[in-house]
């Protein structure tokens, strides 16, 4: 066996191979791309017999994505991509100086795959439409982030020196197309005092509002009601400012729509599409987010534990002497937890046996984000269920655990 140790940089690796016997063999700066891969085939071939598998290379490395991970799979070798938190923890067994290099960094992920690699989670190859629906549902949710942040500062420079647009434009949403048309053509006070109700009909027309007259008359009314302002001078530099941010916000809106017609075509080409829909509280998009996250390798988990556990939504426990806590998963996949979260929210609207289950919670105490993250749990557990058995949700299945029956 050789253990690979492989700290990465954005346009080059350092790698060390020991052997099982923790002896350093060779040390090597390799380029990032087709010639580093190619050297690292070399490097490896070296030190094996002539009948070696590729299975007998491990390697360590802080990522679990990429092309270069990808290689390293489609090679046959046994792949660990470990979180950073737990490589600086080893690093600190291995250099109680303290000192760090990436020639350490290489050496500490060695010995880590080596002594430890019982520990630690192989990377498991998702399918090439697993990895497309990845790439297009991260990238639609973070054009949803990034107009949020916008948009948040669209309301903090309003609030500065046009009050009246924030209580004007509420029942339509700060990132509704019809208020950017409306805050693109009267960025100033002065200048939305003067709209009609013809032109501000005409813009919720195209918004396709309802009902037209009785929203315009509403907005007229606001946008005229008096409220403190700042100086003229100063009303022109913010309008300036409002005028790149609306401008931002609606190429945004045109992008997240386009995205999400990707999103919808990849995710539909998926064959577990139909079980990730089948889901209480879940959608194409909320579908495609939790099986990009999730990925499609098979073996990944071993169990459904072994999925919560992944996925954020299993608890803690603390325990020392007589003192024991339970607590929530703090390090978790961002983006999962989002959108399990998200599930979790719209399953107890529209099932009724989450609902009595969230109802149970609530009526032992339990905050509504704390039941809500148990029902996510359960929920992780159920799709693992049915993804298991390639079979569709059905709520007397997954419920037939509890004692009560939930009328349907």
């Amino acid at each position: 066996m050789l253990f690979v140790g492989d700290d990465w940089a954005e346009d080059h690796h350092d790698v060390e191979v020991q052997d099982q016997h923790g002896r350093v063999m060779r040390t090597a700066r390799l380029p990032e791309g087709v010639d580093g891969m190619a050297r690292l085939h070399e490097l490896v071939a070296g030190f094996l017999a002539d009948d070696a598998e590729p299975a007998q290379v491990v390697v360590c490395i802080e990522t679990d994505r990429g092309p270069w991970v990808r290689a390293l799979v489609a090679a046959g070798y046994q792949v660990f991509g470990v979180n950073p938190k737990q490589a600086a923890r080893h690093r600190e067994l291995v250099s109680l100086s303290g000192a760090k290099s990436d020639k350490g960094d290489a050496h500490a992920l060695a010995d880590m795959v080596r002594t430890r690699r019982h520990q630690l989670r192989p990377v498991a190859a998702d399918s090439d439409l697993a990895e497309a629906v990845k790439v297009v549902s991260r990238a639609h949710q973070t054009l949803i982030w990034e107009r949020t942040r916008h948009m948040l500062r669209l309301r903090a420079a309003l609030r500065e020196y046009f009050p009246a647009a924030l209580d004007a434009y509420q029942p339509l949403t700060l990132t509704g197309v019809d208020t950017l048309e409306l805050l693109a053509k009267a960025p100033t006070p002065d200048q939305a005092a003067t709209l009609t109700l013809t032109q501000i009909s005409t813009v919720l027309k195209r918004a396709r509002r309802r009902p037209i007259a009785d929203k315009a008359a509403t907005i007229q009314r606001a946008l005229r009601t008096a409220h403190l302002r700042q100086p003229e001078v100063v009303t022109a530099a913010y309008a300036g400012t409002i005028g790149a941010t609306v401008a931002i916000l609606q190429t945004l809106n045109a992008q997240i729509r386009a995205m999400q017609g990707q999103v919808e075509a990849h995710f539909g080409q998926h064959p577990d599409a139909e079980v990730y829909r089948s889901q209480p509280g879940i959608g194409v998009i909320l579908g495609a987010r939790v099986l990009a996250e999730f990925g499609d390798a098979p073996g990944r988990y071993a169990d459904a534990k072994a999925r919560k556990n992944y996925a954020g939504t299993a608890p803690i426990t603390r325990q020392s002497g007589k003192s024991k806590t339970v607590h929530a998963r703090i390090v978790h996949n961002d983006r999962l937890v989002d959108a399990l979260h998200t599930q979790a929210g719209a399953a107890i609207l529209h099932d009724p046996a989450v609902r009595a289950y969230y109802d149970e919670l609530r009526a032992r105490d339990i905050g509504h984000n704390a039941a809500l993250r148990q029902i996510g749990n359960r929920l992780v557990g159920i799709l693992h269920g049915c993804l298991k058995t390639a079979t569709l949700y059905d709520q007397t299945t997954a419920w037939s655990h509890r004692a009560q029956p939930v009328a349907a």
